[in-house]
């Protein structure tokens, strides 16, 4: 399969600051990928450094002092990755409860709702199609410090607030589960995504609530806790405008059919 995606984004930068973008496709094995970056701060080419993370997660980090910062990434993924198999630390790690997804507090209700789910491979496929029913998608509706259960109670949300629950409530009940966030041909709207992952029979399984896109095509970027672990731009010291961003991601061919609900793997 071959995939084509891009990013750019054109920042304010109001003083000097350290930005950190994570927009680059994650390498694994089985893909093969094509790519460039370039950064541009009033014109001026600018070199990030390169910082690895968990899972081909890649962060580039940039100096910058005020001006307009011009971001371009383009890339070309031929292939499918293989599947990963979990650390022993990944499987305590994700188990636990974290700032957007906190399984603590939804302990009662997901043992209520779900049962206790280690030994039982269906519960994340029910969890998916639980949060998928429960939460209507619409933008504007939650803030970017909401976590799982504002979205629980307000019933809406967006795909970070899909996946945070979806997380929160398998972790409540045993299961591994973390976020991703991947460039997903197919989506509506068009931006980067996020989707949920649980450790499933041996492999991370890809889970998306919100049916926005085929998971066959997603492409991973980064993967985390929670959206904390996988923004696309963060600044420390200073103060920016994020004023435009455009996302693309496109196939080869007809997008393939997903009841996007059964685990499958991705990754």
């Amino acid at each position: 399969m071959k995939r084509d995606v891009s990013a750019q984004l054109t920042v304010a930068v109001h003083a000097d600051s350290l930005l950190q973008l994570q927009i680059a496709v994650a390498p694994q094995q089985g893909l093969s990928i094509t790519e460039k970056l370039t950064c541009q701060l009033d014109g001026e080419l600018l070199t990030p450094r390169e910082i690895f993370g968990p899972n081909g997660t890649r962060m580039h980090v940039l100096d910058a002092h005020a001006g307009t910062l011009v971001v371009d990434y383009q890339a070309t993924i031929v292939g499918n990755a293989l599947f990963e198999r979990g650390s022993d630390y990944e499987l305590a790690l994700y188990r636990r409860p974290s700032r957007y997804a906190e399984s603590d507090k939804l302990l009662g209700f997901a043992a209520a709702e779900f049962g206790y789910g280690i030994a039982d491979p269906g519960v994340p496929a029910r969890v998916a199609a639980y949060v998928g029913r429960r939460i209507s998608y619409v933008a504007g509706t939650s803030a970017p410090i909401d976590g799982a259960v504002e979205t629980l109670l307000s019933g809406t949300g967006v795909c970070r607030d899909f996946s945070h629950l979806v997380v929160a409530l398998l972790r409540a009940v045993g299961v591994p589960a973390r976020v991703a966030a991947v460039y997903a041909p197919g989506c509506v709207p068009m931006d980067f995504h996020a989707v949920a992952e649980a450790y499933v029979d041996g492999r991370w399984h890809t889970l998306d609530p919100t049916c926005l896109a085929p998971r066959s095509t997603m492409v991973r970027i980064a993967t985390g806790r929670d959206a904390a672990d996988i923004a696309f731009l963060d600044n420390l010291g200073g103060d920016i405008t994020l004023l435009e961003m455009s996302v693309d991601a496109q196939v080869d061919g007809l997008l393939p059919y997903d009841d996007n609900v059964t685990p499958i793997s991705l990754w």
